[in-house]
């Protein structure tokens, strides 16, 4: 028998091998979980941001990783063509929030599981790690930060911004400080105190300060 012979029968037969029913099981289960994955994102979701495509990918991927896995459990010689394929593939997306890598695992860890048959494990496991999301999801471990830019005209009317700035908030650092003929501008990070922002418009009318902007930070974006 040939290399030519052993391609034309067996591999193509091997191929063919598979169950329709335990296919469409797989499938159905992955597109439950899926969508699970995705109504938790959207929940949970707390960025700039939401993205309907990203979200829409979290189905999308475990209906694609249970696919792969059921056809490389299926057959070996697939298998390895399919490591082969895979490896050439370069995925160059930008991750926007820490979460969304948690939830891309997941995804791709749903399909894995279901793939291989433990269609249990699956389900039970989808639904621990959804209760924990949301339940963390929903707690607040401390005060929002946020960036409060000043603008002044002398070093009087910094002392008094200053001052007012820390009898109005819990917590506060001056992150920079520019100095130039127009004037004073100062950047600094607070916690305020029960999420009033009153305070501002207080700075604001201290003489000689022309400007008072405060804004939201989580690290990399800011409104």
């Amino acid at each position: 028998m040939t290399f030519s012979d052993i391609f034309k029968s067996s591999f193509l037969e091997s191929v063919t091998e598979f169950s329709v029913l335990d296919t469409l099981i797989g499938m159905l289960f992955a597109l439950a979980i899926g969508m699970f994955i995705f109504v938790i994102y959207k929940k949970t979701f707390s960025g700039i941001m939401y993205s309907t495509g990203f979200a829409m990918s979290l189905i999308g991927l475990s209906l694609v990783t249970t696919l792969v896995i059921m056809a490389v459990t299926s057959n070996v010689v697939l298998s390895l063509g399919m490591v082969g394929a895979l490896s050439i593939v370069r995925f160059r997306a930008a991750i926007k929030e820490p979460m969304e890598i948690v939830f891309l695992f997941w995804s791709l860890a749903v399909g894995i599981v279901i793939g291989a048959g433990m269609i249990p494990l699956a389900v039970i496991g989808s639904a621990i790690i959804g209760i924990i999301l949301v339940i963390f999801a929903g707690k607040k471990f401390s005060n929002t930060p946020y960036i409060l830019v000043i603008s002044c005209d002398g070093e009087k009317a910094e002392e008094s911004a200053l001052n007012m700035i820390s009898k109005s908030v819990e917590k506060f650092i001056v992150k920079s400080k520019t100095v130039s003929a127009a004037g004073i501008e100062l950047t600094a990070e607070i916690r305020v105190k029960d999420e009033t922002t009153s305070f501002v418009n207080r700075i604001n009318e201290i003489s000689g300060v022309s400007e008072a902007t405060l804004v939201t930070y989580n690290g990399e974006y800011m409104s």
